[in-house]
């Protein structure tokens, strides 16, 4: 708060009085539970409530579906104190993000966009004055579908970039020359030619910083605990992100848990860095 004041921003000591000096509302936070008490605890978003200032409300918040689903019906039980347009009760949009640290500071985020369709085409310019692309999704909580599926696939697309670096390391080839190979053949994909997982390979990528910034290996655990108790309850296999959960909670119980989840080359691999 006080860095935001020491830069004229204006800050408020509530989320409460922040809805109620807003007509707009965005929220990233990190769990479902900070999300939950964010909105519906004491002197929560809704608290001043059944009638409410905001017309809008938009999670950017990785969690779980049915949260957000949840949390869209009791926002859509209320009513507002000035009608906007044609909506006339409070919207919630679950709008949650890719592109980690280095998307949010150059603007370039992906918003993937659950909720009323309506809600969503007002609210294009806010999504992309913070990034470069905005996906409608469907239905409330599909944006929080859609974003635990991105993070379940990039987990493992990790740990099998930085499995196979490591072993051709271990086989005499250095993780640059494979890195090459692999971004112009079949293996390329996003863990390998945006954000690899090799210290040396990559100037401006976690991996270049000691895995400082970036995604941490807490969140990525988070995430795949998130989608795999979300395939659970729909009964679809998951032996992949399940294999990918136990890296990542090893990862954290070894003491890395605040590195940025490519660390899994060094910290599981064993992968060098490149000289």
């Amino acid at each position: 708060m006080k860095k935001f004041v020491e830069k004229g921003i204006p800050t408020k000591e509530t989320p409460l009085l922040l809805a109620e000096s807003s007509d707009v509302v965005i929220t990233m936070l990190p769990s479902s539970s900070h999300v939950l008490d964010v909105y519906t605890g004491p002197n929560g978003l809704l608290h001043g409530g059944p009638s409410l200032r905001p017309w809008l409300f938009i999670d950017s918040s990785t969690i779980d579906p049915q949260t957000s689903r949840s949390l869209s019906a009791t926002i859509s039980k209320c009513t507002l104190t000035k009608i906007k347009g044609s909506i006339d009760t409070p919207v919630m949009l679950d709008a949650p993000v890719s592109g980690g640290v280095p998307g949010a500071e150059a603007g370039t985020l992906t918003f993937m966009v659950g909720g009323l369709e309506e809600a969503y085409l007002a609210a294009k310019p806010l999504f992309h004055s913070m990034g470069k692309c905005a996906t409608y999704c469907g239905r409330s909580g599909n944006g929080a579908a859609a974003k635990i599926c991105n993070n379940m696939a990039m987990a493992v697309s990790m740990a099998g970039v930085s499995e196979a670096l490591a072993l051709g390391q271990n086989l005499g080839i250095s993780a640059t020359v494979l890195t090459k190979i692999f971004n112009s053949s079949s293996a390329r994909c996003w863990s390998s030619d945006s954000y690899n997982p090799v210290p040396g390979v990559m100037k401006g990528v976690p991996s270049s910083k000691n895995y400082e910034g970036g995604f941490s290996s807490k969140l990525m655990a988070k995430d795949l605990d998130l989608a795999t108790a979300s395939a659970e309850q729909v009964g679809h296999k998951y032996p992949l992100a399940s294999q990918a959960l136990d890296i990542y909670k090893e990862l954290c119980e070894g003491g890395h848990e605040s590195k940025d989840f490519s660390s899994v080359f060094r910290h599981y691999y064993s992968g060098k860095d490149e000289n």
